[in-house]
């Protein structure tokens, strides 16, 4: 599949001095850090934390085509693991993932990359792809009629649009759930579960895993944090008034300037069981919850946002890559925070006028920060596995956005480890359901 090029230059209007004309380049394009080249050393693998199988090398390439789980002679595959890319990507990018995830999980898995999303499809906003995606995997299951569970892995910009995509896609039906996320921690969890997390179905199906790497789940913001600028200085200052000319209604929703002044963004929406729908309880209807993050190089997105941590809570990150995983450094499970939800109190409202009508970089930074605490509010009401990735060691350790999911076999194979740690991830909470059902 060809490689997009760069958009060209965009001579746009200023939205707030429109005496004069703005020429900026959009540089909107992700797969440009496809374009370079190199390969990867080897990282260090002394962790004591976690043991498993190295990552090997990809056997059979499957050209961005989902794998078809064909299960042993009897059975056909009765849990599917949807992967969904992220921003101006392709089912491509899931080439080496896909065939790995088939090689180490088994036959009883369905491994389907979603393409019904792909490439400017995810400028239309994160509710319009959301949509789009849970419509796809109603189609998919209503053809499958051996499938019982459900699992996502999601990359970037497709995390958040997953996050939508199930809460369209979830019913409150109650299943019986014994077994937690981290078996280390799982009474902890019990005694700490909330409403949230009491079950439910997802398009019909058990949900098992959801599961996102390198996700802006607190929106963008600040350096080194923007999806589509590429850390450059200067639209890193003109963002958020360029946003929606860059990547449509997707830019403003990153943004958390989307709708009305007095109305929450979709990300504070998507952070509680809101009118729109019931994102909360969707996400506490799966076993396990799991957030892979870049804790440094990853200039799309930041590790703030894509681990739900305060700035507060991010301290000097391990060095020291865990057994089997290279450049896993740390695996954390962080219990349910009971509290009442996330606000959008009469502050907001005033700080999200202002960014939209004025923005600048104080009033901006404000509001985000109103915004960043509110959402973490909703989101810490579920327990979630954090595990932080470190790159400083490879290569080319500004790859990391595209090498975390191994969007390119070639260039980036310095996440085969993180894509080894997944798939024993899928495998573990597979076990737990065996075991729980003999």
């Amino acid at each position: 599949m060809p490689h997009h090029q760069p958009y060209p230059l965009l001579l746009m209007f200023h939205p707030h001095h429109h005496h004069h004309l703005l020429l900026l380049p959009t540089l909107v394009s992700l797969s440009l850090l496809v374009h370079c080249g190199g390969r990867t050393f080897s990282g260090i693998n002394s962790g004591q934390r976690h043991q498993g199988l190295r990552a090997q090398a990809m056997t059979t390439p499957t050209h961005g085509k989902s794998i078809p789980g064909k299960g042993n002679s009897n059975d056909e595959p009765d849990h599917i693991v949807v992967l969904v890319h992220g921003i101006l990507a392709s089912t491509s990018d899931w080439t080496y993932a896909e065939a790995e995830l088939k090689r180490r999980i088994g036959k009883n898995f369905l491994i389907y990359a979603s393409s019904s999303n792909t490439f400017t499809k995810t400028f239309a906003g994160i509710d319009g792809a959301g949509k789009r995606l849970a419509d796809e995997v109603m189609q998919v299951v209503k053809k499958r009629r051996s499938l019982k569970r459900i699992s996502f892995v999601a990359h970037s910009l497709g995390g958040l649009i997953t996050r939508y995509a199930i809460a369209v896609l979830y019913s409150p039906d109650a299943y019986s759930r014994d077994q937690s996320c981290d078996p280390g921690n799982g009474s902890k969890e019990n005694s700490e579960r909330t409403s949230f997390s009491k079950g439910g179905l997802i398009a019909g199906l058990e949900p098992v895993n959801f599961i996102t790497l390198a996700t802006p789940h607190l929106g963008v913001r600040g350096k080194g944090q923007l999806p589509f600028l590429l850390g450059v200085p200067i639209l890193e200052k003109l963002a958020a008034p360029i946003a929606p000319f860059v990547v449509g209604r997707t830019g403003s929703q990153l943004f958390l300037t989307d709708g009305k002044p007095n109305r929450p963004p979709l990300l504070l929406r998507m952070a509680s069981d809101s009118e729109d729908a019931k994102f909360l309880s969707a996400l506490g209807a799966f076993r396990c919850r799991t957030i892979y993050a870049n804790v440094s190089y990853d200039h799309m997105v930041g590790w703030r946002t894509s681990s739900i941590r305060r700035a507060t809570e991010l301290g000097k990150p391990p060095r020291r890559s865990l057994d089997g995983y290279r450049h896993v450094v740390d695996v954390e499970y962080c219990p349910p925070v009971p509290s009442d939800g996330p606000q959008f109190p009469p502050k907001a409202v005033k700080a999200k006028e202002a960014a939209q009508n004025a923005p600048n970089t104080q009033n901006t930074v404000e509001y985000h920060q109103i915004m960043e605490e509110e959402i973490i509010r909703g989101l810490q009401q579920l327990g979630w596995k954090k595990v932080d990735v470190s790159f400083h060691s490879a290569f080319w350790p500004f790859f990391a956005h595209n090498n975390i999911h191994v969007k390119n076999e070639w260039l980036h194979n310095a996440g085969v480890g993180v894509i080894a740690h997944v798939a024993d991830s899928l495998r573990q909470q597979a076990s737990l359901i065996l075991t729980a059902s003999l």
